[in-house]
């Protein structure tokens, strides 16, 4: 799926409860304290992560591009 960032970045929490991944921002943090989100392939653990376009989000099968506008 993919993500259209019409500012310069969004925190990674807010990018999972967007896209429907997470159900609140609560578990979209509880998702990425227990090592769940890759972020370029690799684990990312900070919930306010900038997240910029070109970069890719995992969360098991789903996967988020994020894209510019």
């Amino acid at each position: 799926m993919k993500f259209e960032l019409d500012e310069e970045y969004i925190e990674l929490f807010k990018l999972l409860k967007v896209m429907g991944i997470a159900e609140s921002g609560a578990h979209a943090k509880t998702l990425i304290e227990e090592g769940q989100v890759t972020r370029n392939g690799e684990v990312e653990t900070r919930k306010r992560a900038k997240i910029v376009s070109g970069e890719r989000v995992e969360v098991g099968e789903d996967v988020i591009e994020v894209v510019g506008v």
